[in-house]
């Protein structure tokens, strides 16, 4: 599921203490709505994978570095339900399933090409066979869908190539600048946001 954070009508009090601290440190009003719009649609996601409402669901983060509020995404009624969700300004999308589950969306940059970020993320045969920010933003959301499903990390990017063996990819596109991948352990399809 994805829209913009004004399309995800769900009341903030779903949100956790740990969730309301960290939507109130942002700068900006809407990185703030983005955050709290995904973080109420990964519940929406999770309550139509489990058949159940989601209001009556706790998201969980935790990250050893970090703390509470930080790292992989979690259930806590239902922790083997894999759920993911990701937040670009004036864009949010989540997705839940079995197994693991990743999904990323970005902005394409206007104009030439980023080699700033194209070398930093691509290995040599990806960076050889690039034509534009497009199709890096492509690259960019699988491998950062890879990191959030675990099987990935910053620092091992450049060296990962595009292997999606015994995945499912899901990609879609909004408008003419946000790009979205989904990867997961089983089949998926995009739903619309509920009205």
């Amino acid at each position: 599921m994805g829209g913009r954070p004004d399309e995800v009508r769900a009341p903030d009090d779903w949100l956790t203490e740990v969730e309301r601290e960290r939507a109130a440190r942002f700068r900006f009003e809407a990185d703030r709505d983005c955050f709290v719009a995904a973080h109420l649609l990964v519940r929406v996601c999770a309550a139509a994978a489990l058949g159940v409402e989601p209001r009556e669901l706790t998201l969980l983060q935790h990250c050893h570095l970090h703390g509470p509020g930080h790292g992989r995404p979690s259930i806590e009624q239902a922790p083997e339900l894999g759920v993911s969700f990701s937040h670009t300004r004036g864009y949010v999308c989540a997705a839940a399933g079995p197994g693991k589950v990743g999904v990323d969306a970005e902005h394409v940059p206007p104009g030439p090409l980023d080699t700033l970020l194209a070398d930093r993320v691509l290995n040599p045969r990806e960076r050889s066979l690039l034509t534009g920010n497009d199709e890096l933003i492509r690259h960019w959301t699988r491998k950062e869908a890879l990191i959030k499903r675990g099987e990935l990390t910053m620092d091992k990017l450049r060296a990962c190539e595009d292997d999606l063996s015994g995945r499912h990819l899901l990609e879609w596109s909004v408008g003419p600048d946000i790009r979205v991948a989904v990867i997961t352990d089983a089949p998926a399809r995009r739903v619309p946001l509920p009205e």
